[in-house]
Order: C-alpha cells, then sequence, then structure tokens
C-alpha cells in the first residue's frame, strides 16, 4: 500500500506514524511545504523571545526520526492531483503515485490589501521563516505594531511583550480575542494588557503603511482615525484561510475548507483530509466547521489514518477549545461559548481581579464555558461539555454560584455510571492550545 501526506503538521505527522503503527509495510510519503523538518506553529512564540532554538519547534527532536519509521520525508508544493490517476504533480516537477491520500495542508494567513503592506518590514507570524524574520526586528525597545488581536495575534503579542517591544495592537473588533470571548472577558484582556503597557487600540484598522522617516522607524502605520504610528516592524495577524488552492479540478469538493464524511474522506475517492484545512465535526453543533486548532489537528489526523488503513473509525466530532496565556492572565473558552439558542447562564465577575466565569447551560446539559483568571477549571470544563453528562440539580446550583463547578464536577464523576476519566488533563503553555494544525503542503 501507498500512502501520501500532503502537509507536515501535527495533523500530518500524526497519520504518518499511526499508519506506520497500523501498516507496518507500507510506503509512507510525507510532503512538507517548507525547507525545514516538521515543526509545530504552536512553538514560534517560544522561539520568538528566546525560550527555545529552532530545534525545539520540530515536532519530534530526533532528527533520525523519520528514517527509523522508515517514512519518506519530501519538501515540496502540491501543483495538483489527478484523482483518478491517483498521482499528485509537485510544483518541482516529481510525480508521486498513491493508492490512499491525505491533504493536511492547513492554512495560510492572509494579507489584507493595505497599501504598504508589503513593505519590507511587515511580517506575518506563520513560518519558522517568518519569525526569524520577526526576530531581525523585534529587539528590547523597539516600537511594533501589531495588526489583530485574534488569538493568533494574543500568541504573537505574548512573545513580543517577552522581547521588550514597545507594542501597539489594532483591531477591527471591538475587544480583543472576539471570536473566543465576550464583552465582559475581551475587555479584561484589553485592561490587562494596557496595565502591563501595551496600547491596545479597538474598533480601529490600518488605512496604510508607509516608508518612515529618514532616521527614525523604518515604517509609518496609518490609522482609520487619522493617526501615524512609528514601527519597526508591523506583524499582521487578521486570520487564515484554507490551503487548498491547488485541488481545483480534483473532484475534492472544497467549501469554507475541505468538505469530508464522518471518516473524514473527502468526494474524491481514497482522499482524506485533516487538520486545518478541513471542515470536520464540531462536538457542540454537530455541524461542519473548520476548528484551526492543534489537538483537533492531532485528532484528524490519527482518526483519517486509520480509516486510510482500513480500520474503520468514526469521528465523531471535536470540542472547540481555546487556552491562551496573555502576558500571564490565562482566558479559555469552550463550546458554545456565546450560549445556547435557548439556555440559561451563570455569572460569576471579579473586574478587579481579573477573574470571570461564565457557564452556558441547555436543559441541565453545560455545553459552553468562558474563564479569565482560573485556570483550575479548565480540565473540568471540557469533561463535563465533552461528555454531555447531566448535571441534574447542580445546573441550579452553578447557575447561582458558578465557584461551585470543583463540588459539581466531583458529584457528577461520582454519580456517572462507567464515567471513566472524564476530563484529561490540559496543558496551558504559554502560547496557547491553538494557533493552527498543519505546517502546509
Amino acid at each position: 500500500m501507498k500512502y501520501a501526506i500532503l502537509g507536515a503538521g501535527p495533523a500530518g505527522v500524526t497519520a504518518a506514524e499511526t499508519l506506520r503503527n497500523v501498516d507496518p509495510e507500507a510506503s509512507i510519503t510525507l510532503v512538507g511545504g517548507e525547507p525545514e523538518p516538521p515543526y509545530s506553529r504552536m512553538a514560534l512564540p517560544y522561539f520568538i523571545y528566546g525560550k527555545i532554538d529552532e530545534g525545539g519547534t520540530h515536532l519530534r527532536q530526533d532528527p533520525l526520526h523519520y528514517n527509523r519509521e522508515n517514512i519518506r520525508y519530501l519538501t515540496g508544493r502540491c501543483g495538483g492531483i489527478d484523482a483518478q490517476a491517483k498521482r499528485l504533480y509537485m510544483s518541482g516537477g516529481e510525480a508521486l503515485e498513491y493508492d490512499k491520500l491525505l491533504i493536511a495542508t492547513g492554512a495560510n494567513p492572509i494579507m489584507p490589501p493595505i497599501p504598504g503592506a508589503h513593505l519590507e518590514g511587515v511580517e506575518t507570524c506563520w513560518t519558522l521563516d517568518d519569525a526569524r524574520n520577526i526576530l531581525k526586528l523585534a529587539e528590547k525597545g523597539s516600537p511594533v505594531v501589531l495588526v489583530g488581536a485574534g488569538f493568533i495575534g494574543s500568541i504573537i503579542l505574548e512573545a513580543l511583550y517577552l522581547r521588550g517591544c514597545d507594542i501597539t495592537v489594532v483591531e477591527l473588533a471591538p475587544r480583543m480575542v472576539a471570536r473566543m470571548m465576550d464583552e465582559t472577558a475581551g475587555g479584561m484582556l484589553g485592561r490587562w494588557c494596557e496595565a502591563k503597557g501595551v496600547r491596545v487600540l479597538t474598533r480601529t484598522r490600518v488605512a496604510s503603511i508607509k516608508q518612515g522617516a529618514e532616521g527614525g522607524p523604518r515604517l509609518s502605520v496609518g490609522l482609520s482615525s487619522g493617526i501615524n504610528i512609528p514601527a519597526d516592524l508591523v506583524v499582521m495577524a487578521v486570520g487564515v484561510r484554507s490551503n487548498t488552492g491547488f485541488l481545483v479540478g480534483s473532484g475534492v469538493k472544497v467549501n469554507t475548507g475541505i468538505a469530508v464524511d464522518d471518516y473524514l474522506q473527502t468526494t474524491a475517492p481514497d482522499i482524506y483530509a485533516a487538520g486545518d484545512c478541513c471542515e470536520g465535526v464540531d462536538l457542540s453543533t454537530g455541524k461542519p466547521d473548520m476548528l484551526a486548532i492543534q489537538p483537533v489537528a492531532v485528532e484528524h489526523g490519527r482518526i483519517a489514518a486509520l480509516n486510510m488503513a482500513g480500520h474503520k473509525h468514526r469521528h465523531r466530532g471535536s470540542l472547540n477549545m481555546n487556552v491562551l496565556d496573555t502576558i500571564g492572565l490565562i482566558s479559555s473558552s469552550f463550546g458554545l461559548w456565546q450560549g445556547a439558542q435557548v439556555g440559561e447562564t451563570g455569572k460569576l465577575v471579579d473586574e478587579g481581579g481579573y477573574k470571570y466565569m461564565k457557564l452556558e447551560f441547555e436543559g441541565d446539559k453545560l455545553v459552553g464555558a468562558q474563564c479569565v483568571g482560573m485556570t483550575d477549571h479548565v480540565g473540568m470544563l471540557r469533561g463535563l461539555i465533552q461528555t454531555g453528562f447531566r448535571m441534574g440539580e447542580w445546573k441550579d446550583k452553578l447557575l447561582a454560584a458558578p465557584e461551585r463547578l470543583r463540588e459539581a464536577y466531583i458529584s457528577v464523576a461520582q454519580g456517572a455510571p462507567n464515567a471513566g476519566p472524564m476530563a484529561p488533563h490540559v496543558n496551558t503553555p504559554r502560547a496557547g492550545l491553538g494557533h493552527g494544525g498543519a505546517s502546509g503542503h
């Protein structure tokens, strides 16, 4: 059996290793889109602020790992797929034949159509090479404009802050991490950053980027408010889109991302998809969605590989969850954090202490949550939402006093027959749990 995997991020690497475990004699080719060993985008902030070196970003620290696993690793980009002939056409002219193919090509950063966005000193923070360029310009005290305060932008903010940069955040939305947090939580994050010396400008867009005045910072960033901000570095973090352009004419259906069935198979025969390029099922809604976070990419990679190898394994859905460290303030959101259509909400708010918990119920099931400054509850929230256990009398108690979550968790876990380990340990690294799955193709 010949397996080919496009994309050498967490989804692709996990798939390759899973295939090797279940099909020891198979031919496995893993294709990465960058001239680097497979690495984790989540690790880039650690590299930027100096906690690890380049090698620390690699998904597998042993440089001979893929050779030992008999996984052929190539670098290059796919220009097209002939699904009938089962052949990949690489940009360098090589054609790869396959019996089963996994597309795990991840996503690419969006570069908004801002005049001057392609000037030297304007970077995204998506690749290892981007991180190298940022390191050349992000010196201590250097003025930096960060465009975008979503999840990815906030991760980059942490790294730039720890390097000692003078940071201005420009965000079009009315608050930070607007797709992860409500007004209360997003407002807390904004005030926390400002208390740490970061300038946060919401409801603001970048209108232009120009060369700076001679003798000063290299760039001048013009804002919709009419002011100009000098900067040695501008980092764009305004979102990503799935990397699927090479699939035109392949027979693989693409909506916002690649459409897949419950077994992560695409509309083309023997072609599967996983990770940030793929519309897997959201556990909370039961509908296809792109959950561009690393734990989902890893889960997709494993399940897709099992199905490719003939071990039927249904994907029942992934939990949308994010855990973010913003200059020392940890926030998290899970499931239907905005609330169910017909549901009830319990809140605990301590504005001065930067603490917030919001619990969302549908019937007596916990279906969503947000937290700021309360890290002890992360694993319990994940477990209760993911399992869908009925909270019974604990629902009303938690609506009145969300801080009693630990009591509720213990009570529900002990009372559930064959509950098993409800909430696996969730790490909360400084770079968070999200930030994309695959490393491109």
